[in-house]
């Protein structure tokens, strides 16, 4: 690791403070993990009460060892650890793993952070506490529960035992780990320290992140666009998908921006992908470490199955993915070397060419990456389980796979095979090949659209926005206020007056155009109440529409407004909101008051440019209304996008912002006026001044 946080990956001495010989306990498999590493440093047991580790004694504090330990385990109950870190500390300790977990809990709330300052400030640092420890294949360093198997992924885990999982599962699927750092609660060494320190690091390819709680989460992308830009892709695993997991908003824009997809779209930014399992995370790491990426979504699909080709080829569609007709030349060139029942279209299937000569299916997917015709080729099925069912196959098989992977680095086109066999010779190969070998097609087509999406953004960068805490004493402005505060951000309304009387509704009607629409100013969900009514064909139904609300609604400020009743128009949605640890994000949608029902919706974190903005907007489901449908003109797009931009400045650039948005903002086929504004203010809560009430 970097200066300062070396001594978590490479220490020149390790003492285990709370070692044990009992394998139930932790100690045990933290003092058993430094004993292995003991040709190469002085790892040194502690236990009070004496201990014997794999013939290692312990001795029964720090004071008794000979020198300071230049890393201290801290595998202790939380009414000692302060303690003994004060002594360590005392003797030149530079460097705390401490697994402990529950020092607040014990001694009071905060203790953890002093501990952490006193920390620093002897210049030493502290990887948890209540973290499950870390490894270094390099380096021969475990100190951890379990045994890693050394290779070329990263895990950084909040959760430590979510770490182990993906510690476990990456072992099983023969990648293993290059290092691994459970960073618990993140008292003092933070997410984006153990990040930036990777991007160095040459045993790592990639990385797979766990985190729960981001911190500064534009910093936590920025350390990933590093690790980006360093060639080490970032996989992602967080929280947040269920609706319990939701943050309260008071608009419809905060409802639809579940935390994951807020933290997806920093995913985007950064240049990471965001997966749902432990699984799919290991299984897009396959992928990541050493083949190259798909340009683009179009699959060649080969198998020795009709039915597995063509439920692969169903798979991938369902991904996003294109599994295109091959041309007349290319169908033709596969025609000639297999036998006349194959299929040649895409799906190939090889009706039984394998069997005969295993050399086909490296042939016909060399033909297919030389082809041209498409950027990836999922070879599906049996291949990979000759070896195991007749041994004097294995060689040939072997061939083969050295023949794929040959092709795959001379054409830079990723193969990736799904083979019924987890771990025969041929599928243990293509994996060290570079070639992803899995047991799933679902799990194959899952990881290609994840490396194309990958691929396609290349160009994103995460915005300059300085994330903020939502401030606090927020208060909704009135429609006026807010429309006032929108328009300002060079977002069209209609005109509009405010009304409190019968006498000021007439007044208002002569000065304004009809057809009119009447809301009530002051409530927020107006819908909701009946509190607006729109299609007012004159200055008489606009009196008699105000009587019937106010005697409902009561007395308030009530609005007229000029009705945009412009032909062919598409609703939308344009939001934004600051997230406490991302910052401001921008979201655009399907709008109206069904918004939150259809769910059609992308985020972004803010500034956004119209050029993004639009990119977000045909990424929508419903985009082709935008076009035109079935007869319809199409509307301005580009006009919506130059609002979702103003939009998002407005969120970036005015801090006591805390949500906006327009819902909905009426696209016409020339021009989008906004008919709606809900603006929600605060005071920053670092005590800079901002709008409150």
């Amino acid at each position: 690791m970097t200066a300062g946080l070396s001594v978590f990956s490479d220490p020149r001495s390790v003492a285990v403070v709370g070692a044990s010989a009992d394998p139930a306990k932790w100690g045990y498999w933290l003092a058993r993990g430094a004993l292995q590493g003991a040709h190469r440093r002085e790892v040194s047991l502690v236990n009070a009460r004496g201990a014997v580790v794999e013939g290692a004694a312990s001795v029964p504090s720090l004071s008794d060892l000979p020198e300071a330990p230049e890393l201290v385990v801290l595998c202790t109950p939380a009414a000692t650890a302060p303690a003994v870190i004060e002594e360590a500390l005392h003797l030149g300790t530079r460097g705390f793993l401490a697994i402990t977990s529950g020092i607040d809990l014990v001694h009071g709330q905060g203790l953890e952070r002093r501990i952490a300052a006193r920390v620093r400030a002897a210049g030493a640092r502290m990887v948890g506490p209540n973290c499950l420890g870390v490894y270094d294949a390099a380096a021969e360093l475990e100190l951890a529960w379990g045994t890693f198997t050394p290779g070329d992924l990263a895990i950084v885990s909040q959760s430590g035992q979510l770490g182990l999982e993906l510690a476990a599962l990456a072992a099983h699927a023969g990648l293993g780990a290059s290092r691994f750092v459970s960073i618990g609660n993140q008292a003092d060494v933070t997410a984006v320290e153990v990040l930036d320190d990777l991007v160095h690091h040459e045993s790592t390819k990639a990385v797979v992140l766990y985190l729960e709680s981001f911190g500064d989460g534009r910093a936590v992308l920025d350390s990933m666009a590093r690790l980006r830009a360093a060639g080490k892709p970032v996989v992602v695993l967080t929280v947040g998908a269920s609706e319990a997991s939701r943050t309260a908003a008071r608009s419809h824009t905060g409802a639809l921006t579940a935390a994951t997809e807020v933290v997806a779209a920093g995913c985007r930014a950064a240049g990471a992908v965001l997966v749902d399992t432990p699984a799919q995370a290991v299984d897009l790491a396959h992928l990541l470490l050493g083949s190259p990426l798909p340009a683009g979504r179009r699959i060649a699909v080969v198998s020795d199955s009709g039915g597995q080709g063509a439920l692969a080829a169903d798979t991938l569609a369902r991904e996003g993915l294109v599994v295109p007709r091959l041309g007349p030349a290319t169908a033709a060139e596969l025609a000639r070397s297999l036998p006349a029942t194959a299929a040649v279209g895409n799906p190939v299937d090889l009706a039984g060419a394998g069997e005969q000569d295993l050399g086909s299916y490296s042939s016909v997917v060399e033909t297919l990456l030389d082809s041209g015709e498409v950027d990836a080729v999922l070879l599906t099925g049996y291949f990979g389980c000759y070896g195991d069912d007749a041994p004097e196959l294995v060689e040939r098989e072997l061939e083969v796979v050295k023949t794929l992977a040959d092709a795959v680095r001379v054409h830079a086109r990723p193969v990736i095979v799904h083979s019924m066999s987890s771990d025969s010779a041929a599928v243990r190969t293509l994996r060290a090949s570079a070639v992803p070998a899995l047991h799933t097609v679902d799990a194959a087509a899952r990881s290609l659209a994840l490396t194309a999406t990958l691929s396609e953004r290349r160009g994103e960068r995460v915005p300059a926005a300085a994330p903020a805490p939502v401030p606090s004493a927020v208060r909704a402005l009135s429609y006026l206020e807010a429309r006032t505060r929108v328009a300002a951000a060079g977002i069209a309304y209609p005109p509009a007056e405010p009304v409190r009387t019968v006498d000021d509704v007439r007044a208002a009607a002569r000065r304004l155009t009809a057809p009119f629409v009447l809301k009530a100013g002051w409530i927020e969900h107006r819908s909701d109440v009946a509190g607006v009514v729109a299609g007012l064909a004159d200055a008489d139904a606009a009196v008699a529409a105000f009587r019937e609300m106010s005697g409902r609604l009561g007395e308030g400020e009530y609005v007229l407004e000029r009705m945009d009743d412009r032909a062919s128009v598409v609703e939308l949605i344009v939001g934004a909101r600051r997230d406490p640890a991302f910052g401001p994000v921008v979201l655009v949608g399907m709008g109206g008051v069904r918004a939150e029902v259809y769910r059609d919706v992308q985020v972004a974190l803010a500034p956004v440019t119209a050029a993004q903005a639009r990119d977000m907007l045909a990424q929508l489901r419903g985009s082709a209304l935008l076009g035109g449908w079935r007869g319809a003109p199409a509307v301005d797009v580009a006009a919506a996008a130059e609002v979702a931009a103003a939009v998002s400045r407005l969120i970036a650039e005015q801090p006591d912002v805390t949500e906006v948005e327009v819902n909905p903002l009426r696209v016409a086929p020339t021009g989008a006026v906004a008919v709606d504004a809900l603006l929600v203010t605060g005071r920053p809560i670092d005590g800079t001044r901002g709008e409150s009430s």
